[in-house]
């Protein structure tokens, strides 16, 4: 029998955690890799956690069902039952899990190409925290070599219970009169969310379903899928578009005319609609959040969910309602909260349905498009600029940071002061137009990110396509 140790296979695998879960090359992540995260994952949480079952579920990668297996495995060596969902996403998989007080692993690289993949962690309470990564990196578990792999049997309780914590909220009738889309690509949520609307009145048109796998980015949404939003809309005379990441725990969607909503100004409207008293968001977001003046508290933090998350604790002391969510639109429901005289249950990790059933729920006034032209007029957009070595991303930045001006004028953007300077999270800077511009590496990816933010649209899109450009080559 041989002996492995999780510590050292982890290492070796050169996997590490990003802003949300453990990602990276599909042939990093070999069947023991998988067995080994597993294996400290488990116990990690049973030094906290009594508990029997262990859930798993997957996206539609190609890479996922093995995974699945390899993690499976791992949990029956410890003696655990495993509970497998299949294809669902990942906000279905923890909210299942924590009703019934378990540990989950989801396999899945959210938006990342299909050549990559990952794991995400749920404790028994929620999503695992910076601290339990660092103690799932270090823990020191011997497991045996996994050399076989079974076949897992689907258990279709999560899929239900995740449609029926929304279709419960409202009447059949909710949706009735509107004509949704639903962008289907690859999203592991794809099987649920014709049913979920139809459920609540809306008529359906199912768009685009792929066999291969689509990496939906929602906060560096492509040229082609602006263009399909459009011609879509026209088409089929939507009222609305509904799609997702490749996991489903991010949003993406569209108003009447086809146009995608930034995912951190569906999240205002999202919170607003359901009167939450204070927010937790990463420091990337639209300042509009802040200057329209809804909420009670506003908290900024790093960018990732485990970091807003931990900041709820600290907010629910002092207000009743609490939530958070990120620019690419994850909505995080940080307690109970009360929606058309219903209770519906915390749910503290990236959500797509919630925001979007809520974006509805406030168009029975007004056209989506209204509701966002009645926000302050601040725009933000987002790109990367891809396979871009994390060194040389921290190397600018470090530049940058020790003096912005300077960096600013090299990279062409001359006669303009820097006003504040944020390092939360990379560098963010707000300029004397007014403008803010943001670069940061990516968590989980070889990527260079840049946000930035200004009073007209096209200006922050030119901002980042100019910072992009010139960073492209810069030495």
């Amino acid at each position: 029998m041989t002996l492995l140790l999780s510590s050292k296979v982890i290492k070796s695998s050169d996997i590490q955690f990003g802003t949300s879960g453990a990602r990276g090359l599909v042939e990093q992540f070999s069947i023991n890799v998988c067995a080994a995260f597993s294996h400290a994952f488990i116990n990690c949480m049973q030094t906290e956690f009594n508990f029997k079952q262990v859930a798993i579920a997957i996206d539609n990668r190609p890479s996922s069902p093995t995974m699945a297996q390899a993690c499976a495995k791992a949990v029956q060596q410890m003696g655990l039952e495993v509970i497998y969902y299949g294809v669902i996403p990942t906000p279905a998989l923890a909210y299942v899990s924590m009703q019934n007080n378990i540990p989950c692993i989801m396999v899945t690289g959210s938006h990342i190409p299909f050549d990559r993949n990952g794991l995400k962690f749920y404790r028994p309470d929620g999503e695992i925290s910076k601290d339990d990564e660092q103690a799932i990196l270090n823990a020191t578990v011997e497991f045996e070599v996994i050399t076989d792999l079974s076949e897992l049997t689907i258990n279709n309780k999560a899929a239900t219970q995740y449609v029926e914590r929304y279709t419960s909220l409202f009447d059949s009738q909710m949706l009735a009169g509107k004509r949704i889309g639903i962008y289907e690509h690859s999203s592991a949520g794809r099987d649920l969310y014709s049913p979920m609307f139809q459920a609540l009145g809306a008529e359906v048109i199912a768009l685009e379903r792929s066999d291969e796998f689509v990496p939906i980015d929602t906060e560096a949404v492509s040229e082609a899928d602006k263009q399909k939003a459009k011609r879509w809309s026209k088409e089929y005379s939507l009222d609305f578009i509904f799609s997702t990441d490749g996991d489903g725990d991010r949003p993406l969607v569209a108003d009447e005319n086809g146009d995608w909503l930034r995912g951190d100004i569906l999240g205002l409207l999202c919170a607003d609609a359901i009167n939450i008293e204070a927010l937790a968001i990463p420091v990337s977001c639209n300042t509009t959040i802040e200057s329209c003046e809804r909420f009670n508290h506003v908290t900024r933090t790093k960018i990732g969910s485990p970091y807003v998350i931990a900041e709820f604790d600290t907010l629910a002391k002092q207000y009743n309602s609490v939530a958070g969510f990120e620019a690419n639109g994850g909505f995080l429901l940080g307690s109970d909260t009360i929606v058309n005289n219903k209770t519906i249950k915390a749910l503290p990790t990236r959500d797509a349905v919630l925001p979007a059933l809520m974006l509805l729920v406030a168009a029975k006034e007004k056209p989506i498009y209204e509701l966002v032209n009645a926000l302050p007029q601040r725009y933000t957009h987002s790109d990367r600029i891809q396979n871009f070595a994390t060194e040389k991303s921290m190397a600018i930045i470090s530049e940058a940071k020790e003096n912005p001006e300077m960096f600013l004028s090299k990279i062409g953007f001359e006669n303009l002061d820097v006003i504040d300077v944020d390092t939360t999270d990379g560098l963010r800077m707000t300029l004397s137009s007014n403008d803010i511009i943001h670069l940061r590496p990516s968590g989980n990816a070889p990527e260079l990110r840049c946000y930035a933010e200004s009073k007209v649209n096209y200006s922050a899109q030119s901002l980042v396509e100019k910072v992009l450009f010139l960073l492209s080559n810069y030495k």
